[in-house]
């Protein structure tokens, strides 16, 4: 069974990459730790062009294994996105979050949203780029038997829409991440690895990959069972230095390798 590459989400570093040269120093540091790839968010690296976030990759022995960008961007600027892709080299990109409007209009308004990705993953698809959705857990809300996120892909193709399921985000949805990744097992391309610890007043907060309390044996083996390719690495808040918890997230991520 082949084992995933292990990618860093670099909105986990956003603070670290705000100009070409931190940004290329900072690939640096994620390769050091061992990490194998990158997954890029623009909006925390807006004035780095895209060439030169490609070279400092290349320069650092990482790829980038998939890109986010908000919904807004793929229906007003989805040349752009492509051309990006290109000059990366990617052929995976991912929805950060579904609109507001959308889950405004209860369960209609998801199925809108999932016909409409669809519509936008068949363009991506004939310039040779995977389109996927990347969850939150407010998708969790239910419609009769039905959770947001299941109507997004049960309504949507398969073909043009994939899946990025978050573990964190799942489990704050109320849900079983493990199952998840079963779920749409052959959908899914890219999976984020994110925990969730409870503090002494109960609040949930973002933890290092095996700090927190999420299922992790559970996860990893339907992972592999699923033959997802790719693992991704993001902690959305540190409380500690965000190179600190990449590497902390990785070092327990080996043990099941």
């Amino acid at each position: 069974m082949t084992k995933p590459h292990l990618a860093a989400q670099v909105y986990t570093i956003r603070d670290f990459i705000k100009t070409a040269d931190a940004f290329a120093a900072s690939m640096q540091r994620v390769r050091a730790i061992g990490y194998d790839g990158v997954q890029l968010d623009l909006e925390h690296h807006p004035d780095v062009l895209a060439a030169a976030i490609k070279q400092a990759c290349d320069d650092a022995g990482l790829a980038i294994c998939i890109s986010h960008f908000g919904y807004d961007l793929f229906e007003h600027e989805l040349d752009a996105i492509i051309e990006r892709q290109q000059i990366w080299q990617c052929n995976q990109t991912a929805i950060v979050n579904m609109p507001e409007r959308y889950h405004k209009q209860g369960a209609d308004g998801y199925r809108r949203f999932a016909a409409e990705a669809s519509a936008i993953g068949e363009t991506l698809a004939a310039a040779g780029i995977t389109l996927s959705y990347h969850n939150h857990s407010f998708e969790f809300v239910r419609f009769g038997t039905q959770t947001g996120l299941d109507i997004i892909y049960a309504e949507s193709d398969p073909r043009f829409l994939h899946a990025e399921i978050d573990t964190y985000w799942v489990q704050h949805g109320g849900g079983d991440p493990a199952d998840w990744i079963q779920r749409v097992g052959g959908r899914m391309d890219i999976v984020h690895y994110k925990d969730m610890a409870i503090m002494p007043d109960g609040q949930q907060v973002f933890a290092e990959v095996g700090e927190g309390n999420l299922n992790w044996p559970a996860i990893v083996e339907a992972t592999m069972e699923t033959a997802v390719p790719w693992i991704v690495v993001e902690q959305d808040r540190c409380r500690r230095d965000p190179f600190e918890s990449l590497a902390m997230s990785y070092q327990f991520l080996q043990r099941f390798r």
